[in-house]
């Protein structure tokens, strides 16, 4: 995430006071928790992404600001590097997915989207944006069929990667290039605020739903033809909508400026969505994204107003990932 997008967008200091007094109550009140699920090792990690090995449990979590990744072995209450800062010359890690086949999926923002292999730690292929094109990748989903699609937060476009690409790239370099294009859905924006950010998919892997963080809006694309259709959100909005997860018709949201988790219901034909609870907590720490599992959420604690992206100052140690439950 841009340094002068989120310095931009961050609370007034005001307004942070004023949730740090309320929020512990509101969730106190309601029974929901914010717990610390396992700890980081690096003192400026800023992590920003996260991501559940579907066959073990175990989870991943990216540092914006060296490109590092972290596993926590399933129940483990500390992480440790799994790939050290500058891996493949990567110097960022944002949006981190694993699929059933042992594969990491990695977003390095300003270059594109590098794969590997869980068991040795191997790269297995590398999926860069054409020199020259702006771009942010931000985030990424994997679908039932294995195909990926990521956003990119300076350009309302969603790029996709199939099993086939992945086989052509097999130990190598590849394009990535736009799939989807949303500019005629999507709102205008200025020319140096974020639009798309977090993404998620149906079970189906025939639905996709990304959120426009500054616009506060939720977009589907029919991966089937390719229409565009903006959500009709009632309670409230999507506004510095981050992560995303979604567990059936159940619609989990990381809102990162403001300390907030909502949920949302999704109607059949994911047309409309209602809110159903909203967290709003200082404990959260700029929460950045999510992942959801049977005990509830892992919610990522980037501390990115603390010297980190938005803003100067000096973080608080160590890095965490948040457990919270009653969401």
């Amino acid at each position: 995430m841009s340094r002068s997008i989120h310095r931009r967008t961050f609370l007034t200091g005001a307004a942070a006071t004023a949730l740090a007094v309320a929020a512990p109550r509101a969730a106190a009140a309601t029974g929901r928790r914010i717990s610390t699920a396992f700890t980081l090792p690096d003192d400026r990690a800023y992590p920003e992404g996260i991501a559940l090995d579907p066959r073990t449990g175990d989870a991943y979590v990216g540092s914006f600001t060296t490109g590092a990744v972290y596993r926590a072995t399933a129940g483990s209450r500390a992480a440790r590097v799994f790939l050290p800062a500058g891996t493949d010359g990567r110097t960022t890690a944002n949006g981190l997915k694993a699929d059933r086949a042992g594969r990491l999926w990695v977003i390095d923002h300003t270059a594109g989207i590098d794969v590997y292999d869980l068991r040795d730690r191997s790269l297995l292929a590398r999926f860069e944006v054409p020199q020259g094109e702006a771009r942010f990748l931000n985030d990424l989903v994997i679908t039932a069929d294995g195909t990926v699609y990521a956003t990119d937060s300076v350009r309302p476009v969603v790029y996709r990667v199939t099993p086939a690409d992945l086989t052509r790239a097999h130990g190598g370099r590849a394009p990535l290039t736009a799939h989807f294009d949303l500019s005629g859905s999507v709102p205008p924006h200025a020319p140096d605020a974020f639009t798309l950010n977090g993404i998620a998919a149906d079970p189906t892997g025939h639905l996709l739903f990304v959120v426009d963080m500054t616009g506060g809006g939720l977009y589907r694309v029919d991966v089937r033809d390719g229409s565009v259709r903006q959500v009709a959100l009632h309670g409230g909005d999507l506004t510095h909508g981050d992560g995303l997860v979604l567990s059936h018709r159940t619609l989990w949201a990381a809102h990162n400026a403001t300390n907030t988790l909502t949920r949302w219901h999704l109607s059949p034909d994911g047309t409309t969505a209602h809110l159903a609870r909203t967290l709003t907590d200082p404990a959260l720490q700029i929460p950045t994204t999510l992942a959801h599992d049977h005990h509830g959420l892992l919610v990522v604690r980037s501390q990115f107003d603390k010297g980190g992206p938005m803003g100067p100052g000096t973080p608080t140690p160590p890095f965490t990932v948040a457990r919270v439950t009653g969401m």
